[in-house]
C-alpha cells in the first residue's frame, strides 16, 4: 500500500485542568497515516487524476445507489484503524476522527471506539467514497452480508440493502441487472494514503490533548 508523509497538525488546544490527574501527553509517532492508526484489536493478521477535496464516507449500505469498491484491494483498502465519533458544536451530526489505537484503549470505553477498513468506491459516473468495510464481529449478520458486498462489489455494479423490513437482520445484495449498465470506473491514481488524508485533515486524534479526545473525556479546555 502506497503510503504518505506526516503533516503538521494544528496547535492542540490545552486543558487547563484535569478532574483527577493529569493526562499525559503522547507524541505522535511517525509513519504514514494509515500506519499510525492502524488499529490490531480482534484482527485477524492474514499473510494524471487528482481528488483535492474531502470524500464522502460511509458505509456500502448507505450509498443508495449502485457501487464498486477498487479491485486492488493490496494498495486501495486499508488494514483495520480506529476511529471514534466527536460531537461539535454547530453540527447536527458527530464527525469521525482516526483516534490512535493506544489512546482509544488509556482514555475511552470500548463502546466509543469504532473500528473497521477504508476502501475506495464509487457510484456511478465516478462519484467516488470511502467505503467503511467491516472488520470485526463478522459473526453478525449485518456484518458479513455487508462485508461479502463489499468483495463482489470489487467485480460487479452491486446495492447493498437492509432487511429489517422483511424481519431479517441482515443485508441483501444485489448486481445491477447489466454489467455494462454503468461505464467502468475511471480510477483516480492518488494512493489511498492521499485521498484519505485529504478527507480526514485535522481530524486526526495523536495526542492526549487534541481538542476531540478532551471533549469525548469530558476535559475543561482552554478558551484561547
Amino acid at each position: 500500500m502506497s503510503t504518505i508523509a506526516n503533516s503538521t497538525a494544528a496547535a492542540p488546544i490545552v486543558a487547563t485542568e484535569a478532574a483527577t490527574e493529569p493526562m499525559s501527553i503522547a507524541k505522535p509517532p511517525g509513519g504514514s497515516v494509515l500506519d499510525r492508526f492502524k488499529s490490531t484489536k480482534g484482527a485477524k493478521i492474514a499473510g494524471v487524476e487528482q481528488l483535492l477535496t474531502a470524500l464522502p464516507h460511509h458505509r456500502l449500505s448507505e450509498t443508495g445507489d449502485w457501487a464498486r469498491l477498487h479491485p486492488d484491494e493490496d494498495n486501495y483498502w486499508s488494514h483495520q484503524l480506529s476511529f471514534v465519533r466527536v460531537p461539535i458544536q454547530g453540527t447536527s451530526r458527530d464527525l469521525l476522527h482516526f483516534i490512535l489505537e493506544d489512546l482509544a484503549d488509556t482514555y475511552l470505553p470500548s463502546k466509543l471506539i469504532l473500528r473497521f477498513r477504508l476502501a475506495l468506491a464509487t457510484k456511478p459516473y465516478d462519484k467516488f467514497f470511502l467505503c467503511q468495510v467491516p472488520s470485526l464481529n463478522l459473526d453478525n449478520a449485518y456484518n458479513e452480508t455487508s462485508l461479502k458486498g463489499c468483495h463482489m462489489a470489487k467485480e460487479k455494479w452491486t446495492m447493498v440493502t437492509s432487511r429489517r423490513d422483511e424481519g431479517v437482520d441482515a443485508y441483501k445484495v444485489e448486481f445491477s441487472r447489466h454489467d455494462d449498465a454503468f461505464p467502468q470506473p475511471n480510477w483516480p491514481k492518488q494512493s489511498l494514503g492521499e485521498l484519505v488524508e485529504v478527507t480526514f485533515k485535522d481530524r486526526m486524534i495523536e495526542t492526549a490533548d487534541h481538542p476531540g479526545l478532551l471533549r469525548l473525556v469530558g476535559a475543561r479546555q482552554s478558551s484561547e
